[in-house]
C-alpha cells in the first residue's frame, strides 16, 4: 500500500510503516508531558530539553478544559494555561507535539478534565451527541484552534495533532461532531484517538479517525509487589495487522509508570519506579518495537504535580508516576535506559521502515535455546534487519544464553561465531543487527553488542556499542583506514575485509575499538553508555526546522560524563555545551576535528591531553570538570515564627452566614439523586461550589425531643466531613481508599446531640465541613462526572431544617478572584475565603504558635498557620526542593499553600504522601517566600504536625530565567 494522508495537507502523511512528515520519514518517539502539572511555564524548556537529551523527538500533551474554560463563555490562555510558550518552546528544543485537547482527557484529573460548571449546568449525558454538551464545548475547542492553528508543522511550527467507546451510536456521532470541528477549521494536522483497550474503536464508522492508536498499561496500576511482573503482551501485531494493518502502528500511551493511590497501603512513586523500572522499560518497550510500532507514546516521562483541585479522587497531590523524570524534575534510574533506546532510535533510520518478517517460534527465526524468544523485523530497502531478543516466559530471572541464526548480505550463518553465545541476565532483551549502516558509508556485518550511536561526527563514520560487563559480546564489521589506537579487552579476527571482534567479560568504562581518519569505533559498558549525551548541532535560524533531526540538522557529537548535557552549538572552531552537574566527572568529547576550544556553560575546559591519547587521536577531549563551591553551600532554612489564627468562626455563637449562598435547588442536573431530605437538593457544584473544601450550616429549631441527625455525606475516596451542632463537635465521618481498595466515597450516619450542645425552642445550626476529593472520571456507571459532592440525606431525627446555607471558595466558578492560580486553587475554609494564603497577607497581629503544637485546647478545628522564610540562590542553579511533613498518623488533614499556590494536601490518617515538591517560580529564589498550612483537626485531640523544608538536590546549570507570578494579597473582592 502507498503514502496516504486526510486530504488536508501533504506535509504529514502515512503509510503502513510510519508517519512521513514534510516527505522524511520519521519515527514518532515520545513522552507524556502535561504542562497544567508543571505552573511554571519557564520550566516547561527545562521538561523539553530533558526530553530532547534522552533521544526523544516528540511529547504529547493534554489540555485541560476544566482550567482553560473555567465558567461559562469564559476561555483562558493565560499565564500556565497557555499554549503558545509551549510551542515556541518545543520549536526552540526541536520537538514535535501530538496535542490532546479532549475536552475529557481521563489523566487521573477531576471530572477527567471536563469543566466543572459543566457537569451541573449540562443536563445531557456528557460525551454523547447531546445538544447541551455539544454547546458546552464549543468555546474550549475553538480556543485551543485558534491557539494551535499557527503553529502547525504546516506553518513552520511543532504539531502534528480519548478513552472512549464507539458504542453506543451517541457516542460515535459525539467523535463526528468533534472531527466536524476541526474539519471546519484551520486545523489540518491527522487527527487521532487513543482506543483504551482491544476494542477496535475508532477505525470505521462514524467518529473513525486518521490513525487509530492503542493504549495498553501491561503492569496495571498497583505497585505493591514491584517485582512480581505481569508477561508483554504477544498479540500486538497481530492485533495491528487484523484491525489496521495498512496504517502505521500507534500507542498513544504506553506504560512508562503508574499512579498511586490514597492509602495507608500504598506503595508510593518509589515502588512504581521499580516496577516499571529499567528492566521493565528495556523488556517491556523493545516488546512493543518488536510488534513493528513507529509511533509510540510514553505515559509518562514527567508526571508532575497535581496541585489544588485538580486530582480525580483516585490519587493524591503528587502525580510523579514512578517516571523517568522525577515530580521535582531531577533525572531518576529510569532515564538512562530510554536515553539509550532514543539514542539507538535517532541512529538507525533502518529501523523507521521495518517488515515483520516472524518470531522463533514460529518458524521464521532460529534460536538454539527455547528459552529465549527472538523477532526479526526487516527493512525491505537496505535489508537492515533487527533481531529482537527477550526471554521467552518474560517474567523470569533466569540467565538464558543461545545462538541466533541469521541471514546477512554475506550469507546465513549461526552468531555469535567466537563466543559461546548471547546472553539475557534475567529481564533483558537485546537487539542483534546485521547489515546495519553506520556514518557515510560503514558497514555492520552484525553485532550482539548493543548499538548507542552510529552516525558521522567531523566527517568520520562513528559506532558506539556497548554490552553487560558480565557477559561476552561480538560484532563484525568493515574497518577502514589506518588504526591508531586498537582497545584492551577484545580480541579480533579479519577475514575478506570484515573484522569479527570479541568484547570480553569485565570491560568497564569506555574503550577505543578502531581510531583511524575514516572510523571511530567505541565500546562500553551497559552503565557508562547510559553516561553519554549526543546533543544535536542545530542549522542556522534562517534553516526551517533548524533545531529538528532529520529536518534541519544531521549533525551531532558525543558528551560523556555529565548530569545533564542541554545543547551544544559549534562557532568557528569553538564548542560549546551547556548543561548541568551535581558532582565532578570526568568529561569525554567527540567532535568534528576542526573543533580546538571547548567551553562549558561559558568557561573554557582544561583538556587532559593523556586520557585524549586513549580515546582518539582526532576530534577528541578529555577534561576533568566539577562544580563550584558554591554547590556545597545551600542549607535549607528552618520554618519557625508560625504565625496562628483560627479559621473556623462558622461554629461559634453569632456568626452570620447571611451572605452564604442560600441552598433551596429542588433539582439537579446530576443523575445521582438525594437519598432522603426534604426535597432540596445539596451538591456542591450546584451553587457553583465544585472543588476544595465547602461548608454548608443548616438551621433548625430543636425541642427536647431533638436528639440526632442523620447526615449521608458525598465527598469522594478519602475524603473527610466534620459536623457540629452550635459550637458542639459531633464527629467526623471518613472516607476511605486502602490503595484503591475498600473505597468508600461517601457516608451515611447518624450524629448525637451531647447535652448541652442545643438551644430548646431556639435556631441551632448544623456545620459541615467538608472536603471534595474532585469529580470522578468516566466509569462504567453513566455520567459519573457529574459527582454529587454535598449532602445526599440530611434528617433530623423530630422536626424539620430551615435554611441551608452554602460557601466555597470566593466568586464560585463564575467570579473567583485568583485569575491567575485559576479556578481550581481555593476552596471555601474561611482563611481562604478571606485571603490568608497570600503573600503580603498581614499577621503581624496573628498569635505565635508553633505549627507542631497543633490546634489550642486540643480542639477539633481548623486553623490557619503561616510563616516566612527567605532564598537567596545565585543565578544559575537549580535547586529542587520539597516541603515535608512528618511521616505520622494522625487525625488531621493540612492544605499546603507556598506563595498563594495549593501545592498539597495531606492526609495524616491515610497517607501515603507526606512530602511535597514545589518548583522554582512558585518559591522565589531570590525572596521572600510565603507558606501557610491550614491545619484540619478532625479530632478533639492532640495533633502534633512537623513541617520542614528539604533540598533534593543542587545541581550548577538549569535554564534560567524562570520568573514568578505569584500575586499577593488584595482587599478586593475578599469580605
Amino acid at each position: 500500500m502507498g503514502v496516504t494522508g486526510n486530504g488536508r495537507t501533504n506535509d504529514v502523511l502515512w503509510d503502513k510503516y510510519s508517519l512521513i512528515i514534510k516527505g522524511q520519514r520519521v519515527f514518532i518517539h515520545s513522552g507524556e508531558f502535561h504542562t497544567f502539572r508543571l505552573p511554571v511555564p519557564g520550566l516547561w524548556l527545562d521538561i523539553l530539553q530533558k526530553v530532547k537529551a534522552a533521544g526523544f523527538n516528540a511529547i504529547s500533551v493534554y489540555t485541560h478544559m476544566a482550567l482553560i474554560n473555567p465558567s461559562p463563555g469564559v476561555v483562558d490562555f493565560n499565564d500556565y494555561r497557555a499554549l503558545e510558550p509551549l510551542y515556541e518552546a518545543a520549536r526552540q528544543t526541536g520537538i514535535w507535539i501530538v496535542l490532546r485537547p479532549g475536552p475529557y482527557i481521563n489523566a487521573e484529573t477531576t471530572a477527567g478534565g471536563i469543566a466543572h460548571w459543566i457537569t451541573s449546568e449540562v443536563a445531557g449525558e456528557l460525551r454523547t451527541n447531546a445538544t447541551d454538551w455539544h454547546a458546552a464545548w464549543q468555546d474550549y475547542v475553538q480556543g485551543v484552534i485558534i491557539e494551535t492553528a499557527p503553529y502547525q508543522v504546516t506553518q513552520g511550527g511543532p504539531v502534528i495533532d480519548n478513552e472512549y467507546s464507539q458504542e453506543p451510536a451517541m457516542h460515535a456521532e459525539y467523535f463526528h461532531e468533534l472531527e466536524t470541528v476541526y474539519l471546519n477549521s484551520s486545523i489540518v494536522v491527522p487527527l487521532t484517538a487513543n482506543d483504551p483497550g482491544e476494542n477496535q474503536a475508532w477505525i470505521n464508522g462514524t467518529g473513525a479517525v486518521n490513525i487509530y492508536g492503542l493504549d495498553s498499561y501491561p503492569q496495571g496500576f498497583d505497585c505493591s509487589n514491584p517485582d512480581i511482573w505481569s508477561p508483554v503482551v504477544t498479540n500486538y501485531y497481530s492485533y495491528h495487522e487484523f484491525v489496521d494493518p495498512g496504517q502505521p502502528w500507534y500507542f498513544p500511551e504506553f506504560q512508562g509508570g503508574s499512579f498511586d493511590a490514597w492509602g495507608p497501603t500504598a506503595p508510593g512513586y518509589d515502588q512504581c519506579r521499580i516496577l516499571t523500572g529499567a528492566n521493565f522499560e528495556n523488556v517491556f518497550n523493545l516488546n512493543l518495537w518488536a510488534s513493528n510500532a513507529k509511533l509510540i507514546n510514553y505515559y509518562m516521562l514527567y508526571g508532575g504535580t497535581s496541585w489544588g483541585a485538580l486530582p480525580f479522587p483516585g490519587v493524591y497531590t503528587s502525580y510523579d508516576y514512578g517516571s523517568a523524570i522525577a515530580e521535582n524534575r531531577e533525572l531518576t534510574v529510569k532515564y538512562p535506559e530510554l536515553k539509550r533506546q532514543g539514542l539507538f532510535l535517532r541512529s538507525s533510520p533502518d529501523f523507521y521502515k521495518t517488515d515483520w518478517v516472524g518470531n522463533s517460534t514460529g518458524g521464521m527465526v532460529f534460536v538454539s535455546n527455547p528459552a529465549a524468544f527472538v523477532t526479526l523485523l526487516r527493512n525491505p530497502d537496505s535489508a537492515a534487519s533487527f533481531y529482537i531478543a527477550r526471554q521467552g516466559n518474560s517474567t523470569t530471572t533466569d540467565v538464558t544464553t543461545f545462538k541466533l541464526n541469521v541471514t546477512t548480505s554475506a550469507g546465513s550463518f549461526e552468531v555469535p561465531r567466537f563466543t559461546s553465545g548471547i546472553t539475557l541476565e534475567g529481564r533483558q532483551s537485546k537487539i542483534i543487527i546485521t547489515d546495519y549502516s553506520f556514518g557515510l558509508s560503514s558497514k555492520v556485518l552484525y553485532s550482539t553488542a548493543q548499538v548507542l550511536f552510529a552516525g558521522q561526527i567531523g566527517g568520520r563514520d562513528i559506532l558506539f556499542l556497548y554490552g553487560d560487563p558480565t557477559s561476552e559480546s561480538e560484532a563484525a564489521l568493515t574497518l577502514n583506514g589506518t588504526p591508531r589506537i586498537q582497545g584492551t579487552g577484545v580480541s579480533s579476527v579479519s577475514s575478506n575485509g570484515v573484522t569479527s571482534v570479541t568484547f570480553l567479560p569485565g570491560i568497564q568504562g569506555l574503550i577505543t575499538i578502531w581510531d583511524s581518519n575514516e572510523q571511530l569505533v567505541l565500546y562500553s559498558d551497559t552503565d557508562t553508555a547510559g553516561t553519554f549525551w549526543s546533543p544535536e548541532i542545530s542549522a542556522d535560524d534562517s534553516v526551517e526546522f533548524a533545531n529538528y533531526w532529520q529536518f534541519g540538522t544531521n549533525t551531532s557529537i558525543l558528551v560523556g560524563g555529565p548530569y545533564l548535557v542541554r545543547n551544544a552549538t559549534i562557532t568557528e572552531s569553538t564548542l560549546a555545551l551547556r548543561g548541568d552537574l551535581n558532582d565532578s566527572v570526568q568529561l569525554t568529547v567527540i567532535a568534528p576535528d576542526d573543533v580546538k576550544t571547548v567551553t562549558w556553560n561559558g568557561i573554557p575546559i582544561s583538556l587532559d591531553v593523556a586520557a585524549v591519547s586513549n580515546l582518539t587521536i582526532q576530534g577528541g577531549f578529555v577534561a576533568q570538570l566539577k562544580p563550584s563551591s558554591t554547590v556545597l553551600g545551600f542549607a535549607p532554612p528552618a520554618l519557625t515564627n508560625w504565625r496562628y489564627a483560627d479559621s473556623l468562626p462558622e461554629i461559634r455563637s453569632g456568626f452570620s452566614d447571611a451572605n452564604w449562598t442560600l441552598a433551596d435547588h429542588t433539582t439537579t442536573n446530576m443523575p445521582f439523586k438525594p437519598y432522603y431530605g426534604d426535597g432540596r437538593v445539596l451538591y456542591g457544584c450546584d451553587y457553583e461550589y465544585c472543588e476544595n473544601i465547602v461548608l454548608w450550616r443548616g438551621h433548625f429549631n430543636a425541642t427536647e425531643n431533638t436528639q440526632s441527625v442523620n447526615l449521608s455525606i458525598n465527598g469522594g475516596e478519602a475524603f473527610a466531613a466534620t459536623v457540629w451542632v452550635n459550637d458542639v463537635f459531633l464527629n467526623t465521618s471518613y472516607g476511605n481508599s486502602t490503595n484503591d481498595q475498600n473505597i468508600l466515597e461517601e457516608t451515611d450516619d447518624k450524629f448525637y446531640f451531647p447535652p448541652g450542645s442545643l438551644l430548646y425552642g431556639q435556631e441551632n445550626v448544623i456545620t459541615i465541613l467538608q472536603d471534595n476529593m474532585g469529580l470522578n472520571e468516566s466509569g462504567s456507571v453513566i455520567d459519573e462526572e457529574k459527582s454529587p459532592r454535598g449532602i445526599r440525606g440530611f434528617m433530623l431525627n423530630t422536626g424539620e431544617f430551615g435554611e441551608w446555607k452554602v460557601q466555597g471558595k470566593i466568586g464560585g466558578y463564575t467570579n473567583y478572584l485568583d485569575k491567575v492560580r485559576g479556578v481550581l486553587n481555593e476552596g471555601g475554609l474561611y482563611g481562604e475565603r478571606m485571603g490568608w494564603h497570600l503573600p503580603e497577607f498581614d499577621t503581624s497581629s496573628w498569635a505565635l504558635r508553633s505549627l507542631s503544637e497543633g490546634l489550642p485546647n486540643a480542639a477539633a478545628g481548623v486553623g490557619f498557620f503561616i510563616t516566612t522564610f527567605n532564598l537567596s540562590i545565585p543565578d544559575g542553579f537549580d535547586v529542587p526542593m520539597s516541603f515535608v511533613f512528618d511521616n505520622t498518623s494522625q487525625p488531621y488533614r493540612s492544605q499546603l499553600y507556598v506563595n498563594g499556590w495549593m501545592m498539597g494536601k495531606r492526609v495524616s490518617n491515610l497517607g501515603p504522601q507526606y512530602q511535597f515538591p514545589v518548583q522554582q517560580g512558585i518559591l522565589d529564589y531570590n525572596g521572600t517566600n510565603t507558606v501557610a498550612v491550614a491545619l484540619w483537626a478532625m479530632e478533639p485531640t492532640v495533633v502534633t504536625p512537623t513541617l520542614q523544608l528539604s533540598i533534593e538536590g543542587v545541581y550548577e546549570g538549569g535554564v534560567g530565567g524562570i520568573e514568578t507570578n505569584n500575586p499577593p494579597w488584595s482587599p478586593e473582592g475578599r469580605p
